[in-house]
């Protein structure tokens, strides 16, 4: 048997440092990729430009809706009929409160999660809606509305101005 001897590198380390060294950057590395991870886990915050009448309850319960699911609004309290005409979106898709994201139209009720997968698909199209004001849906979904629920379905907008079901609830 071969005497035990420390082998010693050019640097004076030896391989034990050298084990060291190398656990605490693997340790390293693995933390910083967590880390990574758990900020790509975490939902973009999106920008949203909101037009509604400044009177309108269920408009402020959507927008907390949207600012409790990572969305970031500008509103514009001063009615929403010009701006969903200046955006294009046909009048029989109408509802209380317009918005904008991403060049995208976003007209009444709908919930977050709907216009975020409408900003990872990109269709090519106007936007999504929900017209009227369905009970049950964010924003109308209050304790003054009890345990009440409608079904209600979210719209996609096509550029010709008809449209066809995203989502339904």
């Amino acid at each position: 048997m071969l005497p035990s001897r420390k082998v010693r590198w050019a640097s004076s380390m030896t391989m034990r440092d050298f084990s060291l060294q190398r656990r605490r950057s693997l340790l390293g590395m693995v933390a910083m990729g967590a880390a990574s991870i758990a900020v790509a886990a975490k939902p973009q915050i999106l920008e949203i430009q909101v037009w509604k009448d400044p009177n309108c309850g269920c408009c402020n319960a959507w927008i907390e809706h949207l600012e409790k699911n990572g969305f970031s609004p500008s509103v514009i309290d001063a009615g929403n009929n010009a701006a969903r005409a200046r955006l294009g979106l046909p009048q029989k898709f109408a509802s209380c409160h317009t918005g904008l994201v991403q060049g995208y139209v976003i007209e009444g009720h709908v919930p977050a999660a709907d216009i975020r997968r409408l900003i990872k698909e990109k269709p090519d199209a106007i936007g999504i809606a929900v017209p009227g004001m369905p009970i049950g849906s964010p924003g109308m979904d209050g304790p003054d509305y009890g345990k009440q629920r409608d079904p209600y379905q979210v719209l996609l907008i096509q550029k010709n101005g008809s449209s066809k079901v995203f989502n339904s609830y």
